[in-house]
Formats: structure tokens, C-alpha cells, sequence
């Protein structure tokens, strides 16, 4: 999988063990709009997904993770990997720990139908609700959001991803793929 960029703060020189936590992420394109997590009680968005889980691998994370949070049901057959994106830097809770993740996503399709949202206690607590939002707003709001330093960077990481996904195309209406072919 082509690494998207990395995120590395080098900030972990006396770190004396690493704490490694990988997720997988969806992408998920209707009508020029993304599919996007979005946090009522500090106003951001994320792409729907979470943690891998010991013995599963990322794709099936993603579909479990998409499944829980957005309430979308993946359709298996358009799984595509998109790109990874690895994390280093120290923890905020200890600082002795190095805090590792690669995040991987994939473009993929869902079900028109959705399942309910299965939440946990803190993704209930942030209010996640599923949207369909330009990306332009979502890179705005999230860049724009008052959170903490770690959770920044989740933001920061999410935005650069659809700011990448809009620089390949990704977000073109039918019309303007239309035009590029006929003319």
C-alpha cells in the first residue's frame, strides 16, 4: 500500500516502549460528497472507521468499523486500498511511550440501506453521527476545531487525506467526468 505521508512528530527520544494501535478507514464517495463521522460535541469530522482488532486484518476492521460507527454496510467486492498514513509520536498520557498507528484507507462502496450506529461510550459521549459532507467544509471545520494536541492531529490527518483525494479527482461530478472524456 503507497504511503499517503507521514506523520511524525520525533518527539520520542526518551521513550523506553512503544504502545502500537493500527486502524483502517473508509472512503466512501456519493454525489461529489464523502462519508464522514461527525462529532456533534466538538464539531469535527473523521472518516468512518477504528482500531484493528488482534487476528483481523485492515479491510475487515474498516467494514466492522464503518459498520459500527456510520451504520454503512460495505459492500466486500469494491474494497480498493487507497494509501497509509503512519503516526508516531510520544503518548500524552505517558512519557515514556511512543504512540505508533498506521492508518490505512480504502475507497469502497456501501449499501444504500444503513444498519443503526453500534457506539461505544465515548463515540455516544461525541455524538458521532453519520453525514455526507463536501470535503472543502470538512477540511475547513476540522482545521478550524478546538481540540487537543492529539486529537489535532487526527484532524489534521484527515483533512490532508481528503485534500489529496480532491487533488486526484476524486470528488469530480458525473458532468465534469463527462466533459473530460468528450473533449
Amino acid at each position: 500500500m503507497r504511503i499517503l505521508f507521514a506523520m511524525d512528530k520525533k518527539d520520542y527520544a526518551g521513550c523506553t516502549h512503544e504502545y502500537v494501535r493500527h486502524s483502517a478507514r473508509g472512503i466512501i464517495i456519493r454525489d461529489g460528497k464523502v462519508a464522514m463521522v461527525h462529532s456533534r460535541k466538538y464539531d469535527y469530522y473523521k472518516f468512518p472507521g477504528g482500531g484493528i482488532e488482534k487476528g483481523e486484518d485492515p479491510v475487515q476492521a474498516m467494514i466492522r468499523e464503518t459498520r459500527e460507527e456510520a451504520g454503512l454496510i460495505v459492500r466486500p467486492e469494491t474494497v480498493r486500498e487507497y494509501g497509509c498514513v503512519p503516526r508516531r509520536q510520544r503518548s500524552e498520557t505517558d512519557e515514556t511511550e511512543c504512540f505508533v498507528q498506521d492508518n490505512f484507507y480504502y475507497i469502497c462502496q456501501a449499501e444504500d440501506a444503513s444498519a443503526g450506529q453500534q457506539l461505544d461510550a465515548y463515540e455516544a459521549d461525541e455524538g458521532f453521527s453519520l453525514v455526507f459532507v463536501d470535503p472543502a467544509e470538512a477540511i475547513a471545520k476540522n482545521r478550524s476545531a478546538v481540540k487537543s494536541d492529539f486529537s489535532r492531529t487526527m484532524l489534521e490527518r484527515e483533512a490532508r487525506v481528503l485534500e489529496m483525494l480532491t487533488e486526484e479527482g476524486f470528488f469530480r461530478s458525473e458532468t465534469e467526468c463527462g466533459q473530460e472524456k468528450n473533449g
